[in-house]
């Protein structure tokens, strides 16, 4: 009724439609909306915060309030039921997030805008063996803790081992449950980086492309408390558009259930690495760069739980404003309104390697302070 009211579709005689359903609104019926509203408001403690700690999407967000990203979702998911299923999703950000996610094509004017498709892509299903699944298009990347969209994740502020993640690719992903307990994914895609469409072209052979694999193993429900921990690794390597270089990136991660009551504990490990290599006529020497997190959840009551994240990264370029930093995050979420995530976070960043990257220039610190406070409304 939406599409009528707005003059993109008309509806057939109202004895036509007694007799058949119309195909739009069949297609739209099987259809979900979803997404959420995500704000915050953060405060750096202290004076001077030009420097700020450089993990993802904390551009432009210290001492104010936030509108971060606004996500719209339509899906359309793979009927189980059906042998040869198919289905869609579309995955759209509004805000300044949008800006910093990087997958705005190489036809878009000035490369950046309050908007950009996160995620776009055909799911198909063949009816081999368990079911093999497909994804056509735009996807998220298979390797990594925590995911793109902060809702999701235990702590609002994004870990070093994310940041150095890839975060999206334009391919083709095949992904199949050979039993409850183990399921595996491959793909093959345009490039390493996220931006939609990319070619490795002119700097590699027109054949040249990403390549990809994950899997994860979930414990059986005969394992005690650990039933439903699981393990993932995963693997990715192509070429950056970014740096014009071939990367590779190891993940492995776990969460285990524990024998206290609420209690959930976790650890992961990312390391990306550029080998020396030519490239346009010119050498790039080889990098690196690795983090490794342990998390910990704990539910107080019903409605309270408290998150902990401690990480260390290091590299051989000082992408994370420092040759070496040491971070923790304590978050207490409350859900007090129905369909609202609230939550309290408190985050120290130091650097380990002596240098002092944080505060302004001529004032600088070795340690950064955050406080803030997430709401985010999920529909």
């Amino acid at each position: 009724m939406a599409l009528v009211g707005a003059g993109l579709v008309s509806l057939p005689s109202l004895a036509l439609a007694e007799e058949t359903a119309h195909p739009i609104t069949t297609v739209l019926s099987s259809t979900t909306i979803s997404g959420y509203v995500d704000t915050t408001a953060q405060w750096n403690l202290g004076t001077g915060n030009e420097l700020t700690p450089t993990y993802a999407f904390s551009q432009g967000k210290a001492d104010g309030f936030n509108l971060n990203v606004v996500k719209l979702v339509l899906e359309k998911p793979v009927d189980a039921a059906e042998a040869w299923g198919a289905g869609y999703k579309v995955d759209l950000w509004a805000g300044p997030d949008a800006n910093l996610l990087g997958t705005q094509s190489a036809l878009s004017s000035g490369g950046t805008s309050d908007f950009a498709v996160k995620q776009a892509y055909v799911a198909l299903r063949a009816p081999l063996g368990n079911g093999l699944d497909f994804k056509v298009g735009s996807f998220d990347t298979i390797v990594g803790y925590e995911v793109t969209d902060g809702p999701y994740n235990p702590n609002y502020t994004r870990s070093y081992g994310y940041t150095i993640e890839p975060v999206a690719h334009t391919g083709v992903l095949a992904s199949y449950q050979f039993c409850d307990v183990f399921g595996a994914s491959v793909g093959v895609a345009n490039t390493f980086g996220p931006m939609i469409n990319e070619r490795a072209f002119p700097d590699k052979a027109e054949s040249y492309k990403t390549y990809m694999a994950s899997m994860t193993f979930t414990a059986p429900e005969d394992w005690g408390f650990l039933a439903g921990s699981t393990l993932s690794g995963g693997v990715v390597n192509g070429f950056s558009g970014g740096d014009g270089a071939v990367r590779t990136h190891w993940y492995a991660g776990v969460t285990l259930n524990t024998p206290v009551t609420g209690l959930k504990v976790g650890a992961a490990y990312d390391y990306a690495g550029i080998s020396e290599q030519e490239l346009g006529g010119s050498n790039i020497d080889s990098s690196y760069a690795n983090a490794t997190a342990i998390y910990a959840s704990y539910a107080l009551t019903e409605k309270l739980t408290l998150f902990g994240r401690g990480e260390y990264a290091s590299s051989g370029t000082s992408v994370f404003g420092a040759g070496e930093v040491f971070a923790t995050t304590a978050t207490l979420q409350y859900d007090l309104w129905a369909n609202v995530l609230s939550r309290l976070e408190f985050r120290w960043d130091h650097s380990a390697d002596g240098s002092e990257p944080y505060g302004e220039t001529g004032s600088t610190d070795k340690n950064n302070y955050i406080l803030l406070a997430n709401i985010a409304y999920k529909f």
